[in-house]
């Protein structure tokens, strides 16, 4: 990859990958729609153009434009509030998708579109999920995860389309604030902790889902898009996983470092119903045999990180 194309790029993910890729390659542009454009290093640092997901188009336009032979496609609502807007959730999960499929057809381009833990449910193993199993989500962020995998795996057998996918965990993060994830909360209860000492948490006690730190995140990114193509054997999407922990698990780890820390719970039913949907742990090995992945941070790790960045950027 050389020129690169991130849809999405001021996203919860989009704004921290687009950074990440322009330490490595010469050309990557950050496409965003008008109500969000980038702003600060984002936009300095770098090509920026508008690029709506569902104007197939325009995508192709800058591609053509910037001789784009890879696109990061970030375009999504979350778990959350695509259950708010089921149709919207559609129109840009999947004809968005198409759209860019298309366009890669068309012009030669790579493709990587992130599926998710979502894209499981309730029938799906809840233990070390296998990559291949059952998948039956009951959300419409789950169907459209799902859809794009199986949509993705079609244009490569069919057209020869370069597609890679990863199916992320719940993603923490000290540059992006939580933007509508059921995994949100593990992202607020570090800024909460940091601020006032105290959090009040969503999600029920035991509720274990799997967690990524961003840092790792990324770097699976690039290095999934990066790998032997003729060693991938799964494409879409890769189980990857870093740590499994359920809230008390991250409140406990916050008060080795914060012993005045408390956290109460004030259960959000939707949100709690989504995550009891979703599995407990994934079984990456099939990442691991075919592009090496390997996370470097756990629960503790994260934690230190973490709250070292949030202290100093809040001065306590």
């Amino acid at each position: 990859m050389k020129n690169i194309l991130v849809i999405g790029a001021t996203g919860q993910i989009g704004s921290e990958l687009t950074m990440k890729l322009r330490e490595l390659y010469p050309t990557v542009v950050a496409g965003y729609i008008p109500a969000a454009p980038p702003k600060g290093v984002l936009a300095e640092s770098g090509p920026s153009e508008i690029v709506d997901i569902t104007d197939a188009k325009r995508i192709a336009e800058v591609v053509k434009q910037y001789h784009i032979d890879a696109i990061y496609n970030l375009a999504a609502l979350l778990s959350f509030v695509a259950e708010q807007k089921p149709q919207l959730a559609w129109h840009i999960g999947l004809g968005g998708l198409f759209n860019v499929l298309e366009v890669a057809r068309e012009n030669a381009c790579a493709v990587f579109t992130p599926s998710s833990i979502g894209a499981f449910g309730d029938d799906t193993p809840k233990d070390k999920t296998p990559q291949d199993t059952i998948q039956r989500p009951k959300t419409m962020y789950g169907v459209t995860k799902v859809a794009g995998e199986l949509l993705g795996d079609y244009y490569f057998r069919r057209f020869g389309v370069d597609t890679r996918s990863v199916r992320f965990p719940g993603l923490i993060s000290n540059v992006t604030l939580p933007g509508g994830g059921t995994t949100d909360y593990a992202v607020d209860i570090y800024y909460s902790a940091v601020k006032d000492g105290k959090f009040v948490c969503p999600i029920k006690q035991g509720t274990y889902m799997d967690m990524m730190y961003m840092p790792d995140a990324l770097r699976a990114c690039v290095e999934l898009m990066e790998a032997d193509p003729s060693k991938l054997i799964h494409r879409n999407s890769f189980n990857i996983a870093s740590m499994s922990f359920a809230p008390e698990h991250i409140a406990a780890a916050i008060k080795k470092i914060i012993p005045s820390f408390e956290m109460t719970y004030d259960i959000d039913s939707v949100r709690q119903a989504i995550a009891e949907s979703w599995p407990n742990s994934l079984d990456d090995t099939c990442a691991r045999e075919e592009w090496g992945w390997k996370p470097k941070f756990d629960l503790d790790s994260m934690s230190q990180d973490m709250i070292a960045i949030l202290r100093e950027r809040y001065a306590k």
